[in-house]
């Protein structure tokens, strides 16, 4: 391995992230400096977030930038707030002593004014954010003649927040002789279509393999039903006492709702999403930042260009939709030669597509399975007992309080002290997790389908679940109830479906009879004690985007004679009517029914956790 020195970084430069603690040079740095201080046009690096990007493009272009000239030299474009701020940070620190280098920050949410001020009094490096850049071209406040150098950082980020007419607009108001440098954690079409466009012969650098993850990063899953997510979620935070993560949710409004139910349930959480205003923003993350938050939860969007160190873990509350999202999710953590964990709490149909992340990335996901009550009780003492051990005991200020506490303790042995601070510490945990039901695994029918697409469980039930062209019109077996749902034929519903939902959404093992499939919409049997548990846990459940509708059939005749329509109304429940919200929880995540319940008995809350 090769040293600063050896790559030709300057010794000002060298002295400056030498006090920051940089010893050696990372991959990605000793690949991507040399070049770029031989002269070399045009750079494409392809490494993932976290590797040192910053250093293997931010050294050799301070080191190259002429002080004697007060104008812009170098421009670097970042996709976030967050990550401009963080990139210019880091340039400031790495010229500590470069005299009358300059840098500037330039993003929205913050005065134009004063970023006009400071361009005029002159600097020789911009990092920009698209959109305030424009702006400031507009104006005609901001000189880019002069660039030798453009950057542009996470590029498939800026591509995928719409940048790239902006990428365009900038790009053809800097001179044609610039260099230029393209980072980016994958290489998607729209990367391709940039660099034929803008770059002349450019020297491709790859650290890994192309949309490969961090070596440093485990994955993991847990397969859950979607009524249990939220459960699940909770028994990660509190089997890793000392976690420190993102949990990435698909919209701002779950990301709220999980955030509000963490927090009401005793966790250091806080949410991060479009909703909120940029003060907001800049509140939140400095908590996070500062480990006043353990765990925040955010959208893909808000969280894009976030630079935090030592994350400890990624929770993807349900896969995101393509492979790309979830490799810059997982970037986030095991960053700097640091290890971390990105763990998917994935529901049974999203099996699938763990198999093709997997493949796509060349990583193994380990199957793990969500800790018992009795795991997580003890996992969290060994930490409490593992922080005692390591407490800082400052002798000269207990020393004088000492004997009166020992007066007043002297007559518990060693065992009866420990035992009660236990105790003091852990009796909530413990009574929670004493009354609180397992989370149950899903069933290995999702897994065990033979040449027709039905699952084993299903074809030795195949009389039982047999499909009939109109229906009938006829009354449930004896003890049983006879059930209307608006999924048919013309939904892809089959057997299995209706099983799975309600092995998904319902608490409880529910015993199903009698299917008969239409069109339209179908008919289901299931035992009269467990009928309306089942129909509270369906309603307001959504399949393939379309809300699921269960009530009971009086006889099966109403519905059966409509058989065209598509929304029969019994008791005037239409189909798209928004469900009761249950008590305890929303049904997007499932924390509401007789399980939501269970879990929060003693007000729902457990300890903090630390």
């Amino acid at each position: 391995m090769k040293t600063f020195e050896e790559l030709g970084v300057a010794p000002e430069i060298r002295r400056a992230i030498e006090e920051m603690g940089y010893e050696s040079p990372m991959p990605v740095q000793e690949e991507v400096i040399p070049y770029l201080l031989d002269e070399v046009r045009d750079v494409i690096a392809l490494a993932q977030t976290g590797t040192g990007k910053t250093a293997a493009f931010g050294l050799p272009l301070l080191q190259k930038v002429d002080v004697k000239k007060n104008v812009p030299q170098a421009l670097i474009l970042a996709p976030t707030r967050e990550l401009c701020l963080q990139i210019a940070g880091d340039l400031a620190d790495y010229s500590k002593y470069i005299d009358n280098l300059r840098v500037l920050p330039v993003y929205g949410g913050s005065s134009i004014d004063s970023q006009i001020k400071t361009l005029r009094r002159g600097v020789q490096v911009i990092v920009a954010t698209p959109g305030r850049l424009i702006d400031l071209i507009n104006r005609r406040t901001v000189d880019l003649e002069n660039i030798k150098y453009v950057v542009l950082d996470e590029a498939d980020e800026m591509l995928n927040m719409g940048f790239t007419e902006s990428i365009d607009e900038i790009l053809s108001k800097v001179p044609d002789t610039r260099s230029m440098l393209l980072f980016s954690a994958t290489m998607p079409n729209e990367i391709a279509k940039i660099t034929k466009k803008y770059m002349r012969e450019p020297k491709d650098i790859t650290i890994g393999r192309k949309n490969e993850g961090s070596v440093n990063v485990k994955h993991m899953y847990y397969m859950v039903h979607a009524k249990d997510k939220y459960l699940a979620l909770k028994r990660i935070a509190d089997y890793n006492p000392s976690i420190y993560g993102i949990v990435f949710c698909r919209t701002r409004r779950e990301t709220q709702e999980i955030a509000d139910k963490l927090i009401q349930d005793g966790y250091s959480a806080d949410s991060l999403h479009g909703d909120l205003s940029q003060s907001q923003r800049d509140y939140v993350m400095q908590k996070f930042r500062m480990h006043n938050i353990q765990l925040l939860i955010a959208t893909d969007v808000a969280a894009r260009g976030l630079d935090v160190d030592s994350l400890t873990h990624v929770i993807n509350y349900g896969l995101p939709d393509d492979i790309e999202s979830y490799n810059h999710r997982s970037g986030r953590t095991g960053r700097a030669g640091k290890t971390g964990i990105s763990i998917a709490i994935a529901h049974v149909k999203e099996k699938g597509k763990i198999r093709e992340i997997e493949k796509i990335m060349n990583k193994k996901f380990e199957a793990a399975t969500v800790p018992s009550g009795d795991e997580i009780c003890e996992k969290q003492l060994l930490s409490f007992a593992d922080k005692i051990e390591k407490v800082k005991v400052n002798e000269d200020e207990i020393a004088r309080l000492l004997p009166s506490i020992y007066r007043r303790l002297e007559w518990l042995e060693k065992e009866d002290i420990i035992k009660r601070v236990v105790s003091m510490e852990f009796n909530r945990l413990i009574d929670y997790y004493r009354e609180a039901d397992e989370i149950e695994a899903p069933s290995d029918r999702y897994n065990s389908r033979d040449d027709r697409g039905m699952s084993r469980n299903s074809r030795r039930g195949e009389d039982r679940f047999e499909s009939r062209g109109n229906g009938g019109s006829r009354s449930a077996e004896k003890g049983y109830a006879r059930l209307f749902i608006n999924l048919g034929r013309m939904d892809n519903a089959n057997p299995a479906t209706l099983m799975g939902l309600i092995n998904d959404f319902v608490p409880g093992k529910v015993r199903i009879g009698r299917i008969d499939l239409l069109p339209n919409f179908s008919f289901f049997e299931v035992p009269e004690g467990d009928a309306q548990r089942v129909i509270s846990g369906l309603k307001g459940q959504e399949q393939n985007g379309r809300r699921i509708s269960v009530e009971e059939a009086q006889g099966g005749a109403p519905a059966e004679r409509r058989e065209g329509s598509r929304r029969p109304s019994f008791g005037g429940s239409g189909g798209d009517r928004a469900p009761k919200r249950r008590e305890g929880g929303n049904p997007s995540y499932g924390s509401g029914g007789d399980a939501g319940k269970r879990e929060h008995r003693k007000g729902g809350r457990k300890p903090k956790f630390s």
